[in-house]
């Protein structure tokens, strides 16, 4: 039988009642979902004070409604709503989060998706897949002499940063320095922060804002064939991005591409290897490898959370909603519903039961979900597992990419970090 001590759940009132620091939650948190949905897809989560929807229709209804949007003070004022003012100490972030198209809304976001969709035309993320099959071949041959590696550290966390830095125009030397960037800004959208993470992901605002309008200003003068460069020159009805724009922009696109698909390749990993199905047949062809790679999406989402502000009065579910009201949309566990999904929790790569909404839906759809499928899928593509690779209890062995060359595979520990 399943423990969810961990969790309690009042169907009635509709009360949930979950710690999402508790091992037993984050380790496993599908279990939870699944409870969830059995029990009442809509809830009010005790500890985060807010109304959650798991449901696989009101969430993609919600994502789309107009009613509902990423801000706020477009349409109403702090004093309005009773919002304290922005704190001193977090200054720097908030600063590199004004323009970001995570945040802001029509007209806008409008604009600013316009500009930076032309110029990611440019761009054909395609074109990448035999530099990602040969950074991910020389990171194999790092550790393929130990016979086993920590996966994230030595090969996740890497190729999406190399690749996107590459992408951007930022030379891949900074690599280490952006993952550390990105992972302290990241802080901030975690549970129960603490003052030294909002401290940590302030300095770390500024140093990287810093270092991206010294990357513009050489940019402007020397422009190259990047993605920052034909930001940068990109026009649209006599408009440009600002350089604030621009800086905003850039982060949100080495954060959110590069922890998506460190994520995502981690999620599809575990998932790989706890399902015992051969990886020669996942990514046997591009139809094979597409639907593996979506698959892996609706069930290891790599973003689990996006919130919305209640824009005017409204009912959703049976909830009263007021202006200024924000409410969660659980993307993880909307994948996993049992009215959308057969036997959701089964990991199951041909499946065809409609789009999972890992990368959200509406206006706000992740502009750079077809890099990260892509990033994730040339990552994963494997030949089959020989005879002789058997995993230990608790291991698998994932056959990596090496085209032309001898097998190589990597044996992890199936819950380590995954």
């Amino acid at each position: 039988m399943t423990d969810l001590s961990f969790l309690s759940i009042d169907p009635a009132t509709r009360r949930v009642s979950l710690d999402a620091r508790d091992p037993a939650f984050y380790s496993d948190p599908n279990r939870t979902y699944a409870a969830l949905h059995a029990a009442c897809p809509t809830f009010y989560w005790e500890e985060q004070k807010a109304w959650f929807f798991t449901g696989y229709d009101h969430v993609n209804a919600l994502l789309r409604d107009r009613r509902f949007g990423r801000q706020i003070l477009h349409v109403a004022t702090r004093e309005d709503l009773g919002m304290p003012e922005p704190a001193a100490h977090t200054r720097h972030f908030d600063k590199a989060e004004l323009h970001s198209l995570l945040e802001v809304e029509p007209p806008e976001h409008t604009r600013l998706r316009t500009l930076v969709n032309r110029a990611f035309v440019s761009r054909h993320v395609e074109k990448m897949t035999p530099e990602i099959a040969e950074l991910a071949n020389s990171l194999i041959d790092r550790f393929e002499n130990d016979h086993e590696t920590e996966l994230l550290s030595t090969f996740a966390d890497i190729i999406p940063v190399t690749m996107i830095a590459r992408m951007i125009g930022i030379p891949e030397e900074m690599g280490p320095q952006l993952l550390k960037w990105s992972h302290d800004y990241v802080g901030m959208y975690m549970f129960k922060r603490t003052r030294a993470d909002e401290d940590a992901a302030d300095r770390s605002s500024k140093a990287f804002a810093d270092y991206v309008r010294s990357v513009i200003a050489e940019r402007r003068a020397h422009p190259r064939d990047d993605l920052l460069s034909h930001m940068i020159h990109t026009e649209h009805k006599g408009q440009y991005l600002s350089e604030d724009e621009l800086v905003s922009t850039t982060i949100v696109l080495l954060n959110a591409g590069h922890e998506a698909t460190v994520h995502q390749i981690g999620n599809s990993v575990r998932l790989i290897l706890e399902s015992g199905l051969d990886p020669a047949q996942l990514f046997s062809d591009a139809k094979a490898t597409e639907r593996t790679v979506e698959e892996t999406l609706r069930i290891g989402a790599p973003v689990h959370i996006f919130q919305r502000y209640c824009l005017e009065p409204c009912e959703i579910d049976g909830v009263a909603l007021k202006r200024g009201d924000k409410v969660s949309l659980l993307l993880a566990a909307a994948n996993l519903d049992p009215n959308k999904f057969s036997d959701p929790l089964t990991f199951k790569p041909m499946r065809d039961e409609g789009a999972n909404l890992s990368f959200g839906a509406g206006i706000h759809f992740c502009i750079g979900a077809a890099g990260t499928k892509h990033r994730a899928a040339a990552a994963l593509q494997a030949p089959a597992e020989p005879e002789d690779c058997r995993p230990a209890r608790g291991q698998g062995c994932l056959p990596l990419p090496r085209p032309g060359e001898a097998r190589t595979y990597v044996v992890i520990s199936a819950g380590a970090g995954v």
